[in-house]
This record gives structure tokens, sequence and C-alpha cells, in this order.
């Protein structure tokens, strides 16, 4: 993986509470890797039982200037992280339980870098907080819709994100040996927040009462043994010579318990393997196969062009593989935004448009839907509602445009859904095409419970919350809809015809890119998901705006604060006043 030089976002010398300098190009930051490149985590499958081992590499941060002790990890660990949750539920069918233990003598993992923390600008850290709370909403993901249960087996201190990573897993085994503790010494160490959810995990996924929560959030050294036990901290405790035994009985159990389990035996179902993915960088141009991104800098612009699939969906799903159009398509997608959102800080509009024939786009969605039992086309949906979820929490603005040639049709239909604002043209550009197919729109039985969002609706049902009957789009599953129809359904922002829709696309875009980042992504993310609240949304939205905050205020990230004076052995000069 390539590193960030000193113009980017993530190193010494960017201001922790100004601006960002120089956006860095679209491979400052690689997200591709593959367990045979893994400096930090080893993979070892045996049969329905995988075990995940986090042995960190203390000269293997992303940047310099950092030495990841103590299995401490940094967005460099975490990139392994995620690709080894995606290649266990595509490249191997028959795993059901997966064990994620330290690789370290009695130590499971220290968590975030704080020198890493301490000397990275606040968009760094922004930034890599969502994507390993990605990564962690990933495994709750697995163990909820693939069959395959996590379980952390923590063999030593498991330590701020440390202790995040295994109450990301379904159950935590814990080594009863008289010293190994969990805790999250965020607030009473280092002045901010456990960034990775461990706050609302502690009481909406594991219940534990909130004055325990308090108590526990502001001990620094956490429990150990019996009191992690009954306090709810972990599910079970085992002495050390117990532990490996305790271990693998939970997996066991949770193999036989898997839904995966049915007519998948080890070796039986070949998995899909996920082939690096073929990309081509040429200036301010990406391209996949079913995806282009056009950057225009003076714009602060972003143009994302889906392709819809060429050919009809195939007999049997499992022959193409990584090209199956739904899995391909998403895997472009899911990289793009990740390089995106990491790499180019001031592209801040994202513009979403589709090429290709909404018929073929409805095909694939309806086998999607007819094949959801399949354990592979269970995987892509997933993976896909994954990746728009990854869209929504993106702080860009997001618009979507629909013209003749579109094919916004039901899981793309879900692009323009989570778009901010949707443009659309009614009839035909005159003067360039005037025998061209008018755009249309096409809703599918997906459309209304396929892809949920963070808080469990569906966009369609987001989109209309507290309006009795707005949802009269269901009504008309698999008809194309055209600009008339959109906009009295309620599916598009404007519908104009061509003698306005470009001036119209222009000046809405100019004005966008003209007014304040800080303002538009708290806009956003205010916006985007009315309705109730989920752990995910209090996660995302909760949490990410306290957390943003303190890492912004003097006490956390000033030159006295606590991340800054870590380890110098001087103590933090904080701020008493409560703002």
């Amino acid at each position: 993986m390539t590193g960030v030089d000193s113009t980017g976002v993530g190193l010494t010398g960017v201001s922790s509470t100004g601006a960002d300098s120089t956006a860095v190009g679209l491979t400052s930051v690689d997200f591709d890797t593959a367990p045979d490149r893994y400096r930090h985590w080893t993979l070892q499958l045996d049969g329905a039982i995988a075990t995940l081992r986090l042995a960190v590499a203390e000269d293997g941060g992303l940047v310099p200037g950092y030495a990841l002790k103590l299995n401490s990890y940094d967005l460099g660990v975490d990139i392994e992280l995620y690709d080894a949750v995606q290649r266990l539920r595509f490249e191997h069918p028959e795993v059901r339980a997966v064990v994620l233990t330290g690789g370290l003598d009695r130590m499971f993992c220290a968590g975030a870098n704080i020198r890493m923390l301490a000397q990275s600008s606040h968009a760094w850290k922004v930034n890599f907080c969502k994507f390993t709370n990605e990564t962690r909403c990933g495994i709750e993901d697995a163990s909820a819709h693939s069959g395959q249960t996590w379980i952390a087996a923590v063999n030593g201190p498991a330590a701020g994100g440390g202790y995040e990573l295994a109450l990301a897993c379904e159950h935590l085994v814990l080594v009863d040996d008289g010293s190994t503790t969990v805790s999250l010494p965020e607030v009473a160490l280092l002045g901010v927040l456990p960034g990775t959810g461990g706050l609302t995990r502690l009481t909406d996924k594991r219940h534990v009462r909130r004055d325990r929560a308090d108590v526990f959030a502001t001990k620094t050294e956490g429990f150990r043994g019996a009191t992690a036990l009954e306090w709810g901290l972990v599910d079970t405790v085992a002495s050390p010579v117990r532990f490996a035994t305790e271990v693998a009985r939970v997996a066991e159990e949770a193999a036989r318990r898997s839904r995966r389990a049915e007519g998948i035996e080890a070796g039986a179902e070949k998995g899909i393997a996920l082939t690096p993915l073929a990309r081509a960088v040429d200036g301010d141009s990406l391209a996949y196969p079913f995806l282009t991104v056009e950057i225009d800098r003076e714009a602060r612009r972003a143009d994302l062009t889906l392709l819809g699939p060429s050919d009809a969906p195939p007999a049997d799903v499992h022959t193409q593989g990584a090209d199956y159009w739904p899995l391909a398509l998403t895997r472009a997608l899911d990289d793009a935004i990740l390089r995106l959102r990491t790499n180019e800080p001031e592209i801040g509009t994202w513009v979403l448009r589709t090429r290709g024939s909404v018929e073929a786009v409805a095909a694939y969605d309806a086998q999607l839907t007819a094949l959801a039992d399949d354990w592979f086309v269970n995987e892509v949906r997933h993976y896909y509602k994954r990746t728009l979820k990854r869209l929504d929490m993106t702080s860009r603005s997001l618009v979507a445009v629909i013209d003749p040639g579109s094919c916004f049709a039901g899981l793309l239909l879900e692009m323009a859904l989570a778009a901010d604002r949707q443009y659309m043209l009614d009839g035909v550009f005159e003067d360039v095409d005037p025998d061209a197919e008018p755009a249309v729109l096409m809703v599918t039985a997906a459309n209304l419970a396929a892809w949920p969002t963070a808080n469990g609706l569906s966009r369609l049902a987001m989109r209309f919350w507290g309006h009795d009957g707005g949802l009269e789009a269901a009504a008309y599953v698999g008809e194309r809809l055209n600009a008339d129809a959109a906009v009295e359904l309620g599916l598009v922002t404007y519908a104009l015809d061509d003698l306005d829709f470009e001036d119209e696309l222009r000046v809405a875009l100019q004005e966008r890119a003209a007014l304040s980042p800080d303002a538009l992504t708290a806009m956003e993310a205010n916006l985007r998901f009315p309705g109730p609240e989920t752990m995910e949304t209090k996660i995302f939205g909760r949490l990410a705006a306290w957390q943003n905050w303190v890492f912004v205020r003097p006490n956390a990230s000033g030159p006295n604060g606590a991340l800054s004076r870590y380890g110098s052995g001087v103590a933090a000069d904080f701020d008493r006043r409560r703002v």
C-alpha cells in the first residue's frame, strides 16, 4: 500500500484544527490487498472454522512517524481486516464461524495507535474512524446475514479500539489470567471518545446498564474476569488452561447453528475468488469495467457514471464469479467511494449518472431477488447494501442526473434515491438527439425492502417518512415511469425540459460548490436519515458528530491537549469550561 506524502491528509505538518492542505490524488491510499500481502493479519482455515490472528508489524504503519506497538492499529491494519472479512464471505462458503484473536503473546489489541491519531489531521482522523466503523459493522453484518458467526478470543488486554473490535463480534471469550482486562480508556486517558461505537455497543448491543457503562468508560484500567462477566462486558471467561478449549467449543456450536451449513460442506462448494480489480487511473480519470469517474478540479466535482450490463443474466451465476455484473459493479463502486473519500477531500460534489438498458438492469435485479437464498447471491446483495450505506455515510453532496440513456432501475435506482437531489430531463435534448428515447425510472420489488439504510428503512420509505400514502410508487413496480410520473410520485426533485435542464443543473452545482463544506456535511448528515434511530445510526450520527467536535477541541488536539501530550510524561492542560 502506498503512503500519503507531506501534501496529504494524514501527516504531521497539517494542522489538526485547520484545513487540510493540497488534495492528494487518486492513487495516494490504495485499498487493494490480499492474504498473501498481509503484514498484520494471518488467516487460518480449518473446515467450518476460520481463525484470524492480529500480529501487527511495529514498522508497518501506513505513513511514517509512529510505531504500531502492542498490536495497535492504523488505517493500513484495518484495510487488511476489511479485505479478510470480504474474502471470508465470498471465497469461503464452507466457513461458518470466525475466531478473531491476538497473535502476540498475552496481547489482544491496544486499539488505534495514539501517536498516529496525535499527528493526523482532523480529516484523516474522521475518515479513519468512519472506515473502521464500517468494517466493524461489516463484521456484524456477516454474523447476521452470512451465517458466519464472529467470536472474539480475548487472549490479552483489549483496550479502546481493541475492545471495540471484540465488541463487533457476537461472542466474547475472555482469558481469566488475573491480568487481562477489557477497557475503554479514551475519555480518561486521551480526552476523546471510543471512536468505533464502543459506547453505543455497550448499551444498545450488549445491554450494559448505563450507570455501569459510565463507570467502565471512565475507568482507565477497565475490568477483568468475574467483574467483566457479571457486568456483561464479555460472554464467557476461562482460565488459561481451559481458554483454547472454550473458544473451540463456542466456535463449534456457532458453526453447527449456522444456516450456511445447509448443503455446504468443507470443500464441496467452490468459493468466488475476489480477483484483483481491473482499474485504470489516467490523470483525473478512473475507469473500471462498469464504472467511470471524471474529476473536474476547478469545479470541485466528480462525475461517477455507472454502466449497466451488456448481457442478459447468466443461467448459472456462480460461473461468472467476480465478473458477475452486480458484484463487479459493487466492487468498483466500493473502491471508488473509498479512494475519492480518502484521497480527494476537496472534491465536494459527486454527480451520479447511469448508462445502459433499463430492462437489462431490471432483469439482473429480478435475478438477485429470485435467487436470494443462494449463498453467493446473498453475499452480493448484502455487499451492495453495505456499499450503498457507505455512500450514505460519505460527506459529499450527491446529485443524481437522469437523462436519455440512463438506466436507473431497481438496484441502480437506489443510487438516485441515495442522492441529496435528483434532476430528470423531461423529454430529450432536441438540438442533440431529437430521436432519443426519453429517460425513465423503474421501481422494482427490491426497492421496497432489499437495500435497507442504517436506520432499517428502505430509501423509498425514508424518502416519504411521515407522509401517509407516500409510497404510491409501490403500485407501479416494474413500470417505466417518465418524468411526469416521476414528479407525481415524488421520485425526483426536479423534472426540467431541455431549454432549462443544463442551465438549472449547472447553476445548482456551482451554488453547491460555493457553500461551506462544513455546513454542507452537517446539513446532509442531518437530512439523510429521517425516521427511527438504530445502533448503526447512533454510531455514525450521534457518536461521529460528538467525536468530530471533540477532535477539534484544544483539550484533545491542541498543543497542550491529551493526544498531543500522550506519552510525554506531562499531563494534559485542560480548559475546564463545559461548552
